[in-house]
């Protein structure tokens, strides 16, 4: 699986939520994670939202959208 984000909006997520898109990712790999849709921000692209465990061991909901070759990382909290 592939990731992408922007640089400035992972930084601003750091700080924000103190929550790096590089440990977001490893909520993916969590065999007891869901995802849902995010209607109410799909907007142009269609939005989903993920629960899980990072790799520290933190509850983070990732919001992300599918790229085709890669999961477009938008926030995590």
């Amino acid at each position: 699986m592939q990731f992408e984000w922007d640089r400035d909006k992972a930084r601003r997520n750091l700080q924000k939520h103190r929550a790096s898109f590089d440990e977001a990712v490893t909520v993916f790999y969590d065999p007891l994670a869901a995802t849902i849709t995010d209607p109410d921000h799909s907007t142009g692209e269609r939005r989903y939202l993920t629960i899980g465990y990072s790799a520290r061991g933190r509850l983070l909901i990732v919001a992300h959208t599918d790229r085709g070759t890669a999961v477009g990382i938008i926030s995590a909290r």
